[in-house]
């Protein structure tokens, strides 16, 4: 089962509408659902709210390091608290999907996302589950410092929020451990097939 879900973000209310807060975005969207309230934690160097599913501890967390020191805060809790890596969801924006677009993968490598190297650094492993929220790519390498650190536009921003909606279903069975279930909700997004029209009724003169 996902022990410690991580959104990853940068801290302030300069950054809090850009697209490199989408991580951000999806945990304060599951705090809400959950009913429970994220808290400044300066042992974690995070916004962290700890709950239970079935008598198991869960953890929710927000680094407040800037996205590059991410790992320092997952890192500390994980060791602290025994949590493996196999254990832990890290949400984040990717610039490989479209809006609109979410995967769920297990282990692979960070692709350049800064918030990921450092975990990876500090976890000593690969092998934990993203979330990867699609924000697009501006189209030029060099222009992505500054797509991620700007707003989305209104119809982007939608896209990104029913994303975020679609995929924040699938947590209870992260928390269940079914991560099979949970890849079938995320990954599926055509919308069921419309039942065939019912035959009108005959007109009366």
């Amino acid at each position: 089962m996902i022990k410690l879900f991580v959104g990853l973000g940068n801290p302030g209310p300069e950054y809090e509408d850009t697209r490199h807060n989408a991580g951000f975005w999806w945990l304060d969207a599951m705090a809400r659902d959950m009913g429970v309230h994220l808290q400044p934690d300066r042992s974690y160097y995070a916004l962290m709210a700890r709950t239970s599913h079935q008598g198991e501890p869960v953890w929710l967390l927000e680094p407040q390091t800037f996205m590059n020191l991410s790992g320092k805060s997952v890192g500390t809790l994980a060791r602290f608290f025994k949590i493996k890596p196999e254990e832990i969801l890290v949400v984040h924006d990717e610039l490989d999907l479209p809006p609109g677009q979410v995967k769920l993968k297990k282990g692979g490598g960070h692709g350049g996302h800064n918030g990921l190297r450092d975990i990876h650094a500090q976890l000593g492993s690969p092998d934990y589950w993203r979330l990867r929220i699609g924000i697009g790519h501006p189209g030029l390498k060099h222009e992505v410092a500054n797509w991620v650190l700007k707003k989305p536009a209104p119809d982007q921003r939608r896209l990104i929020e029913d994303s975020i909606i679609h995929s924040l279903k699938a947590y209870p069975e992260m928390l269940a451990g079914q991560m099979d279930k949970a890849t079938l909700l995320i990954h599926t997004t055509k919308p069921p097939r419309p039942k065939p029209p019912r035959p009108a009724a005959p007109q009366e003169d």
